[in-house]
């Protein structure tokens, strides 16, 4: 259930971010930012082009939707 509410309010980011057209280094800040004060740990994110998400979960969208910001735990 936390992971639930924790990728709700990273969406919700994202969302935000895509309408200001964040640079991918910002957001993927912001979203480390969040993640560290919500306790999580041990994960990764990084910024791919559009569709080339093999495995993670999209959290961000980024350089005018371009480019997502995939994160894996481990």
């Amino acid at each position: 259930m936390k992971n639930l509410v924790l990728a709700a309010a990273l969406l919700s980011l994202a969302g935000t971010a895509l309408a200001a057209g964040k640079p991918c280094d910002e957001l993927k800040g912001e979203i480390a930012a969040k993640l560290d004060a919500n306790g999580v740990a041990h994960y990764s994110l990084e910024v791919v082009d559009k569709g080339a998400a093999a495995d993670g979960k999209v959290v961000g969208s980024c350089e005018a939707g371009t480019k997502e910001i995939v994160y894996k735990r481990g």
